[in-house]
């Protein structure tokens, strides 16, 4: 008796609400599909080995440059996504590996200093910039020197839409973008106290005595509230834990994300950031032989914008130096 596939057992156990791998609507390029993994799994796959996956380990989440190893980086953001999200999905019956695959690979596209560099190639670059749309680009256009990661349009589709406007067309899509919420607010946070920027005492009291007075408390009951609330196809948090989530998210924007100490450096990002545009902007032949096709294509300022959002923090850091800074004189003694 021949052994079932993956994607077989996959119609056997998982909710009839779950995107299963064997109905995708496909790739941009048709493949010939393995044996052994299922699409989504080759997807979660594809995106781990990626060098843009391996470039969110030196990228921002909040804190610039932290000193201390505990900080969260992009990379470390991500992978508490995936795990909340897997979490979520694995009790709805839903498809963790189209889950992982759309988690793992929301922010490839993410700007060296978090949301201060996105906002800066914003505003450098017409029609503006936006991380989630940069990510899908990354996996279509950018990758393996112009050929792209080549994903299912359900992991695709999951990126694009992991933040803000229509929801994912699958609920494992809308489950990270839930998680993604749940993941920053609190891991968020616990950098901040650890910095010394918030104290656990200064949440409001309706937060602690709903969602807990620690990290992992507080990401357990929402998780647990993602449960609950989502039911007959739709996602959501319970009602009865909702608006203390809401109401942490506004208390972190009101006194992390955009009026705290560890917010004072990103004004210099600006600087650098636009600095860089324009250096590669004027001289074009600097850019990577990666990017010519990009140029040939899209046009040089959307070649420059895609070289400088996917640098790392210190690669931009070392790059701005060695074209700005001047060096001094090496004297020789004779």
């Amino acid at each position: 008796m021949a052994q079932k596939t993956w994607a077989e057992i996959e119609k056997e156990i998982l909710s009839p609400y779950a995107a299963l791998s064997a109905e995708t609507r496909g790739r941009q390029r048709p493949e010939p599909e393995s044996p052994y993994r299922t699409a989504y799994q080759r997807d979660r796959d594809r995106v781990l080995h990626s060098k843009s996956f391996r470039r969110l380990k030196h990228k921002t989440q909040v804190f610039l440059a932290p000193e201390g190893d505990h900080y969260r980086t992009r990379l470390t953001h991500t992978l508490e996504v995936a795990q909340i999200a897997r979490t979520i999905a694995r009790a709805l019956r839903l498809n963790e590996d189209l889950t992982e695959a759309v988690a793992l690979a929301h922010d490839l596209g993410h700007t060296p200093f978090g949301h201060a560099g996105e906002r800066c190639l914003d505003k450098c670059v017409e029609g503006g910039f936006r991380h989630y749309e940069q990510s899908v680009r990354v996996v279509e256009r950018l990758e393996n020197t112009g050929r792209g990661l080549n994903l299912t349009y359900e992991v695709r589709d999951g990126m694009l839409r992991h933040t803000k406007g229509e929801e994912a067309v699958t609920l494992e899509g809308r489950i990270v973008r839930w998680a993604d919420k749940i993941a920053y607010v609190n891991h968020d946070m616990d950098d901040a106290i650890r910095a010394g920027v918030l104290q656990e005492a200064d949440i409001p009291l309706e937060v602690h005595l709903h969602l807990g007075d620690s990290t992992s408390s507080r990401i357990d009951t929402l998780v647990t509230a993602m449960i609950d609330g989502s039911q007959n196809g739709v996602i959501a948090m319970d009602p009865a834990v909702e608006p203390y989530f809401w109401d942490l998210h506004t208390y972190m924007y009101d006194y992390l994300y955009l009026n705290s100490e560890a917010k004072v450096e990103e004004k210099k990002v600006d600087g650098m950031i636009s600095a860089l545009f324009d250096h590669f902007l004027k001289n074009p032949d600097k850019l990577p032989e990666e990017y010519a096709l990009v140029r040939e294509q899209d046009g040089t300022a959307r070649a420059v914008c895609d070289y400088v959002a996917g640098m790392t923090d210190n690669f931009a850091l070392e790059m701005y130096h060695e074209l700005y800074i001047p060096r001094g004189w090496a004297v020789v003694l004779k």
